[in-house]
């Protein structure tokens, strides 16, 4: 999955019949990015201390920090070659949250917990861990 936006940015392609948002943010602490749109929900993290399942073969690219959900599937690990988010996205004050369409991310001290509203698949990510389902 490539990420073509730049940091911060809020896009909306309307008259088509694909048209869509995107938007990016990153919590207080700036160690968690996400970005949000096009379907999916994809959250990095800078550093954690979680451990990282192995590599798949076919990952060529940063693989453990990322994880994400889409419109069906549980939330999963993902192998990316960019970033989401970042120091100039909005910040999601701990206590706020966000949501795009069928899809809510919501910003807690203790980390991030986004879900999909109507399959109920969703990841929560922090420094210490992170929970997919």
């Amino acid at each position: 999955m490539a990420m073509l936006v730049s940091a911060g940015a809020t896009l909306a392609f309307a008259g088509s019949a694909n048209a869509f948002t995107f938007e990016q943010f990153h919590t207080p602490s700036g160690n968690i990015n996400c970005g949000m749109g096009g379907g999916f929900v994809r959250c990095d993290t800078t550093e954690h201390t979680w451990p990282v399942p192995p590599k798949p073969a076919t990952c060529e690219f940063d693989w453990g920090g990322s994880v994400g959900v889409g419109r069906k599937d549980p939330a999963e690990f993902l192998c990316v070659s960019d970033a989401v988010g970042g120091p100039d996205s909005q910040v999601l004050d701990y206590g706020e949250r966000i949501t795009l369409h069928r899809f809510r991310c919501a910003s807690k001290t203790k980390g991030v917990r986004c879900v999909n509203r109507k399959s109920g698949h969703g990841f929560f990510v922090s420094r210490e861990t992170v929970r997919l389902f």
